[in-house]
């Protein structure tokens, strides 16, 4: 396969965030595809994975119990009622997804960044 064939990729969200993505995706006139593919390629840009070392553990710094989320998690979590993964997942990535989305807006009015349909953002050259 070259370069500019396609193939599908299938992921499952809830109702509410397809809806969301939906009208985000209505706003910018792109397709559910193209807002998924450019937002995954936005959110992948200079976003990098720390590599775990087999040494590392859960109770060592970068261990899962140094993930920096637990003060939020736990704002979040309630003794009487339980919160599924999708709630939590849902709360803690809102603000990102809110904070992305208001940057992406001003970054256009000011004419910092631009959106090609191809290709995504990308910064505009300096006159």
């Amino acid at each position: 396969m070259g370069d500019s064939d396609s193939v599908a990729v299938k992921t499952y969200v809830p109702p509410y965030q397809k809806e969301r993505w939906r009208e985000h995706a209505d706003r910018l006139g792109m397709s559910q595809s193209e807002f998924v593919r450019t937002m995954v390629q936005a959110g992948r840009r200079d976003f990098e994975v720390p590599e775990r070392s087999a040494a590392t553990t859960d109770d060592e710094p970068g261990g899962a119990a140094d993930s920096g989320l637990e003060p939020q998690v736990k704002e979040l979590l309630d003794p009487e009622d339980g919160r599924s993964w999708d709630e939590l997942l849902e709360r803690l990535t809102e603000n990102t997804e809110n904070r992305l989305e208001s940057a992406l807006d001003t970054l256009q009015e000011r004419n910092v960044v631009k959106y090609r349909r191809r290709e995504g953002y990308v910064l505009r050259e300096e006159p």
